[in-house]
């Protein structure tokens, strides 16, 4: 932890209203047992002008862990703790962990000029859970950390565990308790019996244990803005107008998405054990919600998504990547869905991709947050002027999410330390 942080408390917040007996067993889904044993980071920045009117940092916490106990008792999954079945939480209201900091810096050395490694202790916990297996019965599913800048700038961060949510239930339970904390009297009801859709599975014999690996991981933050998501979209289309191309028109996150996928099949070629592979093919993470029939809402709580697998032959052209994601997205549609429901054709994805990965074909992994509302996040004080995710400890990931003004894209880039260098010379043109 960098010297100029201070913890100055840590305690559990519990719900406001304890969780009835009833609801005190929430079981996991299949969706659930597989998603990656981490925590998704979210980061939220305020300056110092937005928080004028609080006295001090006493003050702020006063309204952060009283709305945050009252919002616990709509999301009462998220105060428990995995049961050592490794199917279902124990909803028993031991509470999310809150951590206080203050940080002996100014706010805009961080937000201007972010250190990937700083960031990190403005989290409440370690990135994978600090090595705790899945089943840890102990480990919490929410932690949130405050932390308060010598100048009065503040940031909060959020990490929820993925073996509960996913993406965009982080950032829809951040909006609620935002909503509490700002005196909202209507605050969503989330569902939670995704299970009766998704229903778990004993995986002790299927082969897929989800994993973080062991190696280091790196970070790197680079912006597109709108002009250069422009250029981007233009070689794209041009690359994708074939007469036999679906797509003339790719968006920006299939530009951005084919991009990255490019470069890391060539940083793939140019290592010096890289062998030659007949596929290369990239997962891209796709919400189920409004693909299923009928749709659900996004206030359905629990994993809900799919890696979307496309893959190319050695021989196909790598210029119309982005028309290769697009088609394999739009594949996914409620039929597909359907058949998800068995569980074996999930089951059979993920080999799929396990499959790919072991042989050293999946190049890169790309989730796409640009639609989250995580710019909408005010506590009282007014919304971020910066939000970012930090680390996530998984090799060729890359997360993207939009700028604060709405026009760019931010690519957070989560690689091999040994790769860091070869992948910043080669591309510094574009990024």
């Amino acid at each position: 932890m960098a010297p100029n942080l201070e913890i100055l408390s840590i305690e559990m917040i519990k719900p406001s209203s304890p969780t009835p007996h009833h609801l005190r067993k929430h079981n996991v889904s299949l969706l659930d047992q597989l998603a990656p044993p981490i925590y998704i980071p979210l980061i939220f920045f305020y300056q110092p002008s937005q928080l004028h009117t609080y006295k001090d940092h006493a003050q702020i916490s006063q309204f952060l862990k009283r709305s945050l106990s009252n919002v616990l008792s709509k999301f009462y999954p998220l105060a428990g703790r995995i049961s050592s079945n490794n199917v279902s939480i124990d909803c028993n209201n031991t509470g999310a962990l809150f951590v206080e900091a203050q940080v002996h810096s100014n706010l805009l050395q961080v937000t201007e000029k972010p250190s990937m490694e700083d960031m990190k202790q403005y989290l409440p916990l370690e990135l994978n859970g600090g090595g705790l297996p899945m089943n840890e019965a102990n480990t919490v599913l929410l932690a949130v950390q405050s932390n308060l800048f010598d100048c009065g700038g503040l940031a909060i961060s959020v990490q929820i565990s993925h073996i509960i949510a996913d993406g965009i239930n982080s950032v829809t339970f951040i909006n609620a308790w935002a909503a509490s904390c700002r005196g909202d009297a209507e605050i969503p009801q989330c569902s939670f019996d995704l299970a009766s859709l998704f229903p778990p599975r004993d995986l002790a014999n299927c082969g897929l244990t989800p994993t973080t690996g062991t190696k280091k991981i790196a970070t790197k933050r680079f912006v597109f803005d709108k002009e250069k998501l422009g250029i981007l979209k233009q070689a794209a289309a041009a690359a994708a107008s074939s007469p036999e191309s679906q797509v003339n028109e790719p968006t920006r996150v299939e530009a951005v998405s084919a991009f990255f996928w490019k470069h890391f099949i060539e940083l793939s070629k140019s290592r010096a054990d890289s062998k030659s592979h007949k596929i290369v093919a990239a997962a891209h993470p796709v919400n189920l919600r409004p693909r299923m029939n009928p749709p659900l809402p996004d206030h359905a709580f629990g994993n809900l998504w799919i890696h979307a697998l496309t893959t190319l032959t050695a021989e196909e052209d790598k210029g119309n990547l982005a028309r290769v994601l697009s088609n394999t997205l739009r594949n996914i549609d409620s039929n597909y869905v359907e058949q998800l429901q068995s569980g074996d054709k999930h089951l059979g994805t993920l080999k799929k991709a396990a499959e790919l990965l072991s042989k050293g074909e999946l190049e890169v992994c790309i989730t796409s947050w640009c639609r989250f509302p995580v710019y909408e996040v005010d506590y009282g004080w007014g919304k971020p002027t910066w939000v970012c995710p930090t680390t996530v400890p998984l090799k060729n990931f890359v997360v993207l999410m939009s700028t604060s003004c709405g026009e760019g894209i931010e690519a957070w880039v989560n690689m091999l330390e040994e790769d860091v260098a070869s992948f910043e010379r080669d591309h510094t043109g574009v990024m």
